[in-house]
C-alpha cells in the first residue's frame, strides 16, 4: 500500500487557507450533531516517527470544543498495564456516546513499535491482528465511527526531521534511540506498517494514508477524512431513523402472515438443541460428605490462590444461573479461603447512565483483574443474551452479533493468560419455587425476593431457550461453560469449588 503513496502533494498558503475557512466550522457542526444524536467518535492517529502526528493533532482540535474530547499519548505499556490484556488500556478509554477520543498512537503500537523491537513475537501477531480487528468491529458495530489515519514520509524527510529536533537542545530529548533504529531500517519498519495497513483495513474501520511531507496538504485531507467518516455515520444514523418513523402499523399489518406451525409434528421445544435438559438435578452430598469436601477443597484453594500470586497469572470467574440458583452461596465458599486483597466480587445490576452510554462490554473490561489477581463476576456480561435480548433491552441484531462479540472479548483474555470458567447454576422449577417461598417466609431473607422474580419466572421457558443457545454458542475451549445442578446446594458448592481447584491446578501444572 505505501509503496503507491505520492508523497510530493502539497498546497499553496492560498489554497490551504480556502479549504480551512470551510473545513474548520464544518468539522465544529459536526461535533455538536454527534453529540446531539450521541455518536461516539475515535480519532487514531498512526504513522513514521516525525511525520508530525502531534502537530495535527493540534491542529484538528483548534475546531472543537475542548469540552467534548479527549486525546490520548500511547506510549510503552506501564507495569500496571502489563498485568492486563493489551486491549485493557484502550477499552477503558473508549469513548462514552456523543463524545471524540483522540489517540496519538493507539492498539496498532503491538503490531508495529513493539513487533519491530521483538517484544512482540512473530507467533503472536495472529492473534494480535484478530483481536484489534474484533475489536474495532464490536465498537462501530455499537456506533461508535473509527477513524484510522496513518502519516507517511520518506527515509530523507523523516533524518531532515529528526536532525532539526536534534539540533535545538530544548527539542533533542524528542529523537530516541529507537527513533533513530527505525530511521536506519526504514524499509524493514515500513515494510511492517505495510503489513499492518493491509490486515486491519477493514470495511468497518478504513485506514487512510496521509501524505505528510507538506504540513498544509496533511492538515487539510486528515479534516476532510474526519469530516467525511463523521458526515457519512451521521447520514446513517438518519436513514435508520426515517426508517423507522416511516414503518407505519398499517404496512406492519400488510405483510404477509406466517405459515401456522403444525406443532403436533413440529414440537419447537423437542426439536431444539439443549444442553439443560440432560441436567441431572437428582445428584447430592450429604452433610458430612460436603464439609469434609468442603475443607478439602478451601484448603487446596488457599494454597493455589497463593501459587497464582508468585506465577502471576489472573482468574475470571463468571456465575450465571436462575433466579435462587444458589449463585451467592456459591461465591461465599469459593471466596473464604482466599486472601481478601487478592479477589474482587462484581456483582452485575442493570447498567447505569454512564454505562448505557458505552459499548455494553466496556463495563466488564474495566474489571478485568491484573495478573495474579480473581475477578469473579456474579451475574456478567450474558445478560446481553438473556434478560435483555428477552425483555427488550437490545434490538435482535444485537444480541444475535453478541455471541461472537462475548467469544471475542474472552478470546482476547485467554490470549493474555487469564483463566475463564462460567458456571451455570441449574434448578428446576418446583424447585425455584420451594427457595421463593422459604425466602419470603424468612424475615432475614425476604430482600432476596422481589416482585421481578416471580415476573421472571412466568418466562421461564423464554429464558430457558435464550439459555440453551448462549450454552450452544458461547461454551468454548478457552472459555467453557460449567452446567452445575443446583438442586442440592451442597452438591453444587462442592463442584464449583472443585472445578475452579481443576483449571488452577491445570494452569499451574503447565508452568
Amino acid at each position: 500500500m505505501l509503496e503507491q503513496i505520492d508523497l510530493t502533494k502539497k498546497l499553496s498558503k492560498k489554497e490551504y487557507k480556502e479549504k480551512m475557512e470551510y473545513l474548520q466550522p464544518q468539522l465544529a457542526q459536526l461535533q455538536r450533531t454527534c453529540k446531539a444524536m450521541g455518536i461516539p467518535v475515535m480519532i487514531v492517529f498512526e504513522g513514521f516517527g516525525a511525520s508530525g502526528k502531534g502537530v495535527q493533532i493540534s491542529k484538528l482540535i483548534q475546531s472543537l470544543d475542548p469540552r467534548g474530547f479527549s486525546v490520548y499519548a500511547t506510549g510503552s505499556e506501564s507495569e500496571e498495564e502489563k498485568m492486563r490484556p493489551f486491549l485493557w488500556r484502550f477499552w477503558v478509554k473508549t469513548p462514552p456516546k456523543g463524545r471524540i477520543a483522540i489517540f496519538d498512537r493507539s492498539w496498532y503500537r503491538i503490531v508495529q513499535l513493539d513487533r519491530f523491537d521483538k517484544v512482540t513475537p512473530e507467533d503472536k501477531l495472529h492473534y494480535a491482528y484478530g483481536e484489534i480487528n474484533s475489536f474495532e468491529e464490536q465498537l462501530t458495530a455499537d456506533g461508535t465511527v473509527i477513524i484510522k489515519l496513518f502519516l507517511c514520509i520518506d527515509q530523507k524527510e523523516q533524518r531532515k526531521r529528526f536532525q532539526k529536533l536534534m539540533d535545538d537542545k530544548s527539542s533533542a530529548w524528542r529523537v530516541s534511540k529507537g527513533d533513530l533504529k527505525r530511521n536506519d531500517r526504514y524499509e524493514e519498519y515500513k515494510q511492517i506498517n505495510d503489513e499492518m495497513l493491509e490486515k486491519t483495513d477493514t470495511e468497518c474501520a478504513p485506514w487512510t494514508v496521509i501524505e505528510s511531507t507538506d504540513r498544509e496538504f496533511a492538515t487539510v485531507k486528515i479534516y476532510m477524512a474526519v469530516i467525511k467518516a463523521m458526515t457519512e455515520r451521521i447520514k446513517a444514523e438518519q436513514m435508520k431513523q426515517e426508517i423507522r418513523e416511516s414503518k407505519t402499523s398499517e404496512e406492519v399489518s400488510a405483510e404477509e402472515p406466517a405459515m401456522p406451525l403444525q406443532m403436533d409434528v413440529l414440537d419447537e421445544k423437542v426439536m431444539r438443541t439443549s444442553s439443560l435438559d440432560s441436567v441431572d438435578l437428582s445428584k447430592s452430598y450429604t452433610k458430612e460428605e460436603y464439609k469434609k469436601k468442603l475443607k478439602e477443597l478451601q484448603e487446596k484453594l488457599t494454597h493455589l490462590h497463593g501459587e497464582l500470586y508468585r506465577q502471576r497469572i489472573p482468574v475470571i470467574l463468571g456465575f450465571e444461573g436462575w433466579d435462587a440458583g444458589g449463585k451467592g452461596g456459591a461465591i461465599k465458599r469459593l471466596t473464604e479461603p482466599l486472601d481478601p486483597r487478592g479477589y474482587q466480587v462484581n456483582p452485575t445490576a442493570s447498567p447505569n447512565d454512564l454505562e448505557r452510554s458505552h459499548h455494553y462490554l466496556w463495563r466488564f473490561w474495566n474489571n478485568v483483574p491484573k495478573a495474579g489477581h480473581i475477578a469473579i463476576f456474579d451475574r456478567t456480561w450474558y445478560g446481553r443474551v438473556m434478560v435483555e435480548r428477552i425483555e427488550g433491552f437490545c434490538t435482535e441484531q444485537e444480541w444475535k452479533r453478541a455471541y461472537k462479540e462475548m467469544n471475542d472479548m474472552e478470546a482476547s483474555w485467554t490470549n493474555a493468560g487469564i483463566i475463564v470458567r462460567k458456571f451455570w447454576l441449574q434448578i428446576d422449577k418446583d424447585e425455584q419455587e420451594r427457595r421463593f417461598r422459604e425466602r419470603m417466609d424468612n424475615p432475614q431473607k425476604q430482600w432476596k425476593i422481589t416482585d421481578e422474580d416471580w415476573r421472571n419466572r412466568e418466562k421461564w421457558d423464554l429464558y430457558e431457550k435464550a439459555v440453551d443457545e448462549m450454552l450452544i454458542h458461547t461454551s468454548t475451549t478457552y472459555a467453557p461453560w460449567i452446567i452445575v445442578e443446583g438442586n442440592d446446594k451442597y452438591y453444587a458448592r462442592v463442584k464449583v469449588l472443585q472445578t475452579v481447584v481443576d483449571a488452577l491446578e491445570e494452569r499451574l501444572g503447565q508452568r
